[in-house]
């Protein structure tokens, strides 16, 4: 029995009008590996390096930091450039050793539907975290929050 591989320059391999999206999701984890890496360590210098150190992590310190928008977003990005990563890595897990269709069908579903629903809670946190509810006593908010 021979197989046939067509040569990589085949007319066939280059007028392909479809988009090819793992060449897209290799190039995405390349680029969102890079932005990860500034971002995660950015996020371990502030949290464990600089000012108190870990001592200093409490309910305000983390209240604090998503009181300001550049916090926000700079989460935000985290969250979701990681969950991405994390998702697609996982994505190409699945395509190289599921070898249903079936199984890989309901895998790559169960990755999609974790990891927008991970997005989605993650980013509903992040923007909508009130660390100074309205009505609480004074004694139990934190010290940035505005007196009453």
């Amino acid at each position: 029995m021979t197989t046939t591989i067509e040569t990589p320059r085949s007319p066939r391999a280059q007028h392909n009008s479809q988009v090819n999206l793992e060449k897209w999701g290799w190039i995405y984890m390349r680029a969102s590996g890079v932005v990860l890496v500034v971002l995660i360590f950015g996020h371990l210098f502030v949290n464990l390096v600089a000012g108190e150190g870990v001592k200093a992590i409490d309910f305000g310190f983390v209240g604090g930091k998503l009181s300001q928008p550049f916090w926000q977003i700079w989460d935000t990005l985290l969250l979701w450039l990681a969950l991405i990563h994390g998702a697609n890595g996982m994505r190409t897990i699945v395509n190289d050793y599921a070898s249903n269709p079936l199984v890989r069908r309901i895998f790559k579903g169960a990755l999609l539907a974790s990891a927008v629903l991970l997005i989605l809670l993650g980013t509903l946190v992040i923007y909508t975290f009130n660390p100074c509810p309205a009505g609480s006593p004074a004694e139990l908010l934190p010290s940035f929050c505005p007196a009453k």
